[in-house]
């Protein structure tokens, strides 16, 4: 919870900036969308923490993301597949991405920035040919189906506001991760391995295991997010869909407390880190600056957050000294 203090401060003060500047900020329409866009965001961001508190990097996010919400329209109306046979087709599929990537980097020893660099373009490659680059939608077909996304539910005493569906799967996620990495051996064998690979690994502990599970979920809640993505709107363009959603899962999950060195991780933190992203978004918009600054400005706020946490790391690392030499 320490971990996330500094990212829900940060949070709470553009939330209240937006509150005061931006207009229309505090109506229940902008509230709902905004929920539903950080629940959306989380599921990519708590895969992107995965990977990275075992000291790796999933650059192939975004692409994983077109490839599973496209597919998924594709099989169900173009080739009227079952929804109980595309769901777990493209989650084994999105799966089975990871499975490729672990295997890549921790047999073949290649380096997690160009296996999913490589994966990054492979796969929306792979979905630009699959669809002739075509658009993919469901033209107000399957609305049950895509209620898993678009549905929402009255909160009692609430009015002008409904609780996106979203938001059950995103913390049924967040509650399971949170159990893994606090309440499991297999957790704090993650994160020791994150803290130093080559000392887990004389330990007994089964790091390449380990690590290629990581990305296996990683890939996972991709494909989830994804489907997720294209059920709540409704058609997409596989060439620019899912473009830049691994920037916004990476500086989510910095900003939450992952450090980009491994073996750490706050879930509420992610959280918090993705809200906080969207916050942004929305303010940008409301106090009228231009758009075209929206990725700018996440930029500056990750570079914040990464030269913050280094920062830190080099206080503590003193610390840690002149505690050792005091003892001395």
């Amino acid at each position: 919870m320490k971990k996330a203090l500094g990212i829900i401060a940060i949070f709470l003060a553009i939330f209240v900036f937006a509150s005061l500047y931006g207009e229309n900020f505090l109506t229940g329409i902008n509230l709902m969308q905004l929920t539903q866009r950080t629940a959306l965001y989380a599921i990519l961001a708590l895969g992107a923490a995965l990977v990275i508190v075992t000291g790796g990097i999933d650059l192939s996010i975004g692409s994983v993301v077109c490839l599973a919400g496209i597919t998924t329209p594709w099989l169900l109306i173009e080739h009227e597949w079952s929804p109980w046979a595309v769901v777990p087709t493209v989650l084994a599929m999105s799966a089975g991405i990871g499975l490729f990537h672990g295997l890549l980097i921790t047999r073949l020893k290649l380096q997690p920035f160009l296996v999913t660099l490589c994966g990054l373009l492979l796969y929306r490659g792979i979905a630009r040919w699959m669809t002739g680059d075509q658009t993919q939608g469901f033209m107000g077909e399957h609305g049950d189906l895509r209620k898993l996304a678009t549905g929402r539910f009255e909160i009692p005493g609430v009015e002008n506001f409904l609780l996106p569906a979203t938001v059950i799967p995103a913390a049924i996620l967040a509650i399971v991760i949170g159990v893994f990495y606090s309440r499991t051996v297999w957790g704090r064998w993650l994160l020791a391995t994150g803290r130093n690979e080559s000392a887990a690994r004389y330990s007994g502990i089964p790091t390449a295991g380990l690590v290629t599970i990581s990305y296996v979920g990683c890939s996972l809640l991709a494909g989830f997010g994804g489907m997720l993505f294209i059920f709540d709107i409704s058609s997409a363009q596989p060439s620019d869909f899912g473009n830049f959603y691994e920037l916004y899962a990476i500086a989510a999950a910095v900003l939450g407390g992952c450090s980009l060195r491994g073996g750490e991780i706050s879930v509420i933190g992610v959280i918090f880190g993705a809200a906080t992203l969207q916050v942004l978004r929305t303010t940008i918009i409301l106090v009228g600056l231009s758009s075209q600054l929206e990725f700018a400005v996440i930029g500056a706020v990750l570079l914040l957050g990464v030269a913050a946490d280094e920062g830190v790391r080099r206080f503590l690392s003193r610390r840690l000294e002149r505690s050792a030499a005091a003892v001395r």
